[in-house]
């Protein structure tokens, strides 16, 4: 090469890290829009009431270290998630909706622009603008990063901890070792020791087979038992590391220490019994949740929608693909042991659940980014075969979605033909219309692995923000748990002292109730409070209306929707009055 052909080369190859230097800002600036967008318009749901009320509560009696719902102990997840909602009050006016996500919101944000980071070191930025979009616009990781909960914050942790140890593996001092075990104990601090655990498996799998089976076999089968310790041992010297004793130290004192506030508050273990029951029992002898064994094998698919049509072609990849050096064959490792190693623990485990399967998808992303890097003509037959099949199967699903344009009378039998019109149709238009011309740009003159790329990720982006900005937030119309809190205290007044909850937890976050008040369960308990004038209010459940064997009226009702499911409607939530006898 002569002088001038590589002065030209090396103004190509910098022109192409501007282009996708940009790009990674450009992707961040989007996916915070898509993360914090209208973030408190929808109302609560499902297990968002518990950090909701939980952080309320924590606000109203002051007492951070005892989490509570309706003054009952709820100690299933470390306080550190609920702390970020209380945190977040400040910066939203109070304890609302987007208090309770924006934590979630703001640890998607991160975990994005770590991905980044984490890709760009195992292979090259464009990698990692490429991995971090798939990630940003994968149909659970938005969910769950506009969602009050833990999960969204416990992937974040597990990827910066993961990041911090591929940045500095070979440094021979260990002392980013601190770092590493105090980034696990604060994320085992939001959800449970997954926190851990699934770092130091993918970090232990992968420097135990980071010269592959073949190497390590030969580990094995050569010496004695102590030389083969010792060979062990030399491979995961990371952790045989003279900083790892005190960073353990450091890392159990993190962890610890709000649980020991907590029993020197209240005198009760039950935070760390239910870290036990949570993470160990859980794992081992599952209590509940108990999914079939085969459950990730398929869900996966969902929790990476649209991009898991892309997943086996990403695989086949991986698993077929040439490297061309020996630093991209360690990476490719690293990537597959980290996606095999998550899918193989949680399949592992007697609990399974789909959202379990959430920190997966780093790695996944990973996989299927490196699809999109190089031309067709590189790419294993089967790859090249199962790319095209999925863009097929996307550019199936956007000509399907027009179907969202036309009335539900139209088409849908029975009661679901009265179902509403998709909302917010001017934003509908406006995601068919840019997916449409993404799929046409895509197959023009030049159908390249990067036009699909593009193509696809216009697709993803513009369907979950109508999804999630708009469509969502509208659903509100038809859900009802907020407006019959509302009803109820517009009902009661300031008797709250007279409600009670009846075989439920009601809807307590809505309720805004100065105190706890009774949650009984048995029609004796109820009967006994009736009887003594302390209860004149309750609310319970459609289902049980009959249960209830004394003069009442109903006075409130959970709004039920006519296309709505008889045991929708027979868990649908209704406020009785207690006639008093005469």
């Amino acid at each position: 090469m002569d002088r001038a052909e590589a002065v030209t080369e090396a103004g190509e190859s910098a022109a192409k890290e501007r282009f996708w230097r940009k790009a990674g800002i450009i992707l961040v600036v989007l996916t915070g829009v898509l993360y914090f967008a209208r973030l408190g318009a929808r109302a609560l749901w499902a297990s968002e009431f518990r950090w909701a009320e939980i952080a309320r509560e924590m606000i109203l009696t002051r007492n951070y270290f005892w989490p509570t719902i309706n003054g009952h102990l709820y100690y299933d997840k470390p306080l550190g998630s609920y702390w970020l909602v209380v945190a977040s009050t400040y910066l939203t006016g109070g304890m609302n909706e987007a208090a309770a996500r924006f934590p979630s919101a703001v640890a998607g944000l991160i975990a994005v622009m770590l991905l980044i980071g984490l890709a760009r070191d195992l292979y090259d930025l464009r990698t990692g603008v490429i991995a971090a979009t798939i990630l940003a616009t994968s149909f659970s990781f938005v969910f769950f990063s506009r969602h009050a909960d833990a999960d969204a914050i416990t992937v974040t942790g597990e990827l910066a901890a993961l990041w911090l140890f591929w940045r500095n593996q070979a440094n021979p001092s260990g002392r980013w070792l601190i770092p590493f075990w105090l980034l696990m104990a604060v994320t085992s601090l939001m959800k449970g020791l997954l926190g851990f655990v699934l770092p130091l498996v993918v970090v232990g799998s992968y420097c135990t087979l980071a010269d592959g089976l073949a190497g390590l076999k030969d580990d094995l089968l050569r010496g004695s038992l102590l030389d083969r310790l010792i060979a062990l041992i030399k491979r995961n010297r990371w952790f045989f590391n003279w900083y790892t004793p005190l960073a353990v130290v450091l890392s159990m004192v993190t962890y610890y220490w709000p649980f020991a506030i907590s029993y020197e508050k209240t005198g009760s273990i039950s935070g760390l019994y239910m870290v036990y029951r949570e993470n160990v029992q859980r794992f081992f002898d599952p209590f509940d949740h108990v999914g079939p064994i085969y459950l990730y094998v398929y869900v996966i698919f969902g929790l990476m929608a649209p991009w898991s049509v892309f997943l086996p072609a990403g695989l086949w990849r991986a698993h077929a693909g040439s490297p061309s050096s020996d630093d991209e064959t360690r990476s490719d490792r690293f990537v597959l042991i980290f996606f095999w190693v998550v899918f193989l623990f949680f399949t592992a485990s007697g609990s399974r659940r789909s959202y379990y399967l959430l920190p997966i998808l780093p790695a996944a992303s990973i996989i299927v980014a490196r699809l999109f890097i190089a031309p067709f003509a590189v790419l294993p037959r089967w790859s090249f075969q199962l790319l095209k099949l999925g863009f097929a199967l996307l550019g199936i699903a956007v000509a399907l979605s027009f179907i969202g344009l036309v009335p539900p009378r139209l088409y849908l039998p029975g009661k679901f033909a009265l179902m509403p019109n998709a909302p917010d149709q001017p934003i509908l238009i406006l995601y068919l219309v840019g997916a449409a011309l993404g799929v046409a740009i895509a197959i023009g003159r030049r159908f390249t692995p990067l036009r699909i790329f593009f193509a696809s990720a216009t697709i993803s982006w513009l369907f979950m923000f109508y999804f999630y900005v708009f469509a969502m937030p509208a659903g509100d119309a038809w859900r009802g748990e907020k407006s019959f809190a509302h009803q109820v205290r517009g009902i009661i007044g300031a008797d709250t002292d007279g409600l009670a909850f009846f075989d439920n937890t009601g809807p307590a976050y809505y309720l805004e109730l100065p105190k706890p008040v009774p949650s009984l369960s048995t029609k004796r308990e109820l009967e006994a409070g009736i009887k003594a004038g302390k209860i004149r209010w309750i609310v319970t459940l459609n289902r049980d209306l009959g249960r209830l064997e004394f003069p009442n009226e109903i006075v409130a009702r959970e709004l039920v929707n006519p296309w709505d499911s008889k045991e929708h409607e027979g868990n649908s939530m209704i406020l009785v009055h207690v006639i008093p006898k005469t």
